[in-house]
């Protein structure tokens, strides 16, 4: 297969260590090791005894009691642990597909949900959200660009880069569209658990649809990238061996430090979320004011979840907003047209404490360009 270049993750190997103020960062604020392990009396110790070799293919079975915790309806041996989110993403493609396949993505999209399925040889339409209806696609689209040769569609609730919560209604009208027509849907959920009104949670894809795939990452609710562990939960028996099958050509296993801390980190979510969501509430409010101040340059529209959100330029090109911006004061954004063409606007990140600083740089920057 080729794969065309990742654009977003190039354009982050350029900026991303170097750049003063990164405002388009897409997780959560993140934790040493030594915060993490002290959330647990013992951790430290059990910790710095643990046995480095391999683990066990699936995932620790620690590891996955605590993933499968987070649905209503998977159980340990429906987990299926990886090397981050791209792994899964990476591996459930090949399994899923073949040569001359459709498939439909949410659009704008992380490029990897649809760029691999290219690389396969499949067909990918684009299902756009609507940025003046919240961004929300439309499923009498989705339903008209489905053809018979569709195998899987791609969503990503809560929604990169544009924050978008939909209905239960509408995942209970997509969960129904996908028995009627027999598509998979793969179902990006990595920012589950950051919505700012948690009565607005939706159930996971998987405990929707016994035919769905649902993906989750410890890199953005819980912040912490640098472990490198995601994972699928689904009660598609097809899907689930195929891809242990298939990951026997990746990464074979995990690591075991990664997955004793994941584990860790996941017993105490709800500390770990909180203080994340703290941290998001109080950047929204700068945000608002921000962008509610400036109106004559951004539209913005409030993202119901989620770190990041996906303002409009009404003044220029995004990409040289941008590129001026980094340029000039050192705070990164990452312009739309990385997602694809047609996105004049920018990502900006809000999970991280370090927002205000940043902000206060933006600020400057506007005052300077007039």
């Amino acid at each position: 297969m080729r794969l065309n270049p990742f654009r977003l993750e190039r354009y982050f190997a350029r900026h991303e260590f170097t750049a003063a103020h990164l405002l388009c960062a897409s997780d959560c604020e993140s934790l040493s090791l030594g915060s993490l392990l002290a959330m647990e009396p013992g951790a430290a110790e059990q910790f710095s005894s643990l046995w480095l070799g391999y683990t066990e293919s699936p995932g620790h079975p620690g590891l996955r009691q605590a993933i499968a915790a987070l649905y209503e309806k998977i159980s340990p041996d429906q987990v299926l642990v990886h090397a981050g989110a791209e792994e899964a993403i990476f591996n459930f493609m090949h399994v899923a597909l073949a040569p001359g396949d459709h498939v439909v993505v949410q659009a704008p999209c992380y490029q990897s949900l649809g760029e691999v399925a290219r690389g396969i040889g499949a067909e990918v339409t684009d299902w756009a959200g609507d940025p003046r209806n919240g961004w929300e696609p439309d499923l009498e689209a989705l339903g008209a660009a489905l053809t018979p040769r569709t195998r899987v569609v791609v969503v990503n609730f809560p929604h990169n880069p544009t924050g978008f919560l939909p209905s239960a209604r509408f995942v209970r009208d997509l969960a129904a569209l996908s028995r009627r027509h027999g598509f998979i849907v793969f179902a990006d959920e990595v920012y589950r658990g950051l919505e700012l009104n948690p009565a607005e949670r939706l159930p996971a894809f998987t405990d929707l649809d016994a035919r769905a795939v649902s993906l989750g990452v410890m890199s953005k609710t819980y912040g912490l990238a640098g472990l490198r562990i995601g994972w699928i939960a689904t009660r598609n028996a097809g899907v689930l061996r195929g891809m242990a099958a298939f990951k026997d050509y990746t990464t074979i296993c995990n690591s075991a430090p990664s997955e004793f801390l994941a584990t860790l980190a996941l017993r105490q979510r709800e500390a770990i979320v909180a203080r994340n969501l703290a941290i998001i509430r109080a950047n929204l409010q700068r945000l608002d004011a921000f962008f509610d101040a400036r109106r004559e340059w951004f539209a913005w529209q409030r993202p119901r979840a989620g770190s990041i959100a996906f303002p409009e330029l009404r003044k220029g090109s995004a990409a040289r907003f941008c590129a001026d911006l980094v340029r000039k004061v050192g705070v990164l954004l990452l312009p739309g047209s990385l997602y694809g063409p047609g996105y004049n606007g920018f990502r900006i990140g809000f999970g991280r404490r370090d927002l205000p600083l940043a902000l206060e740089k933006f600020e400057a920057y506007l005052d300077s360009v007039g």
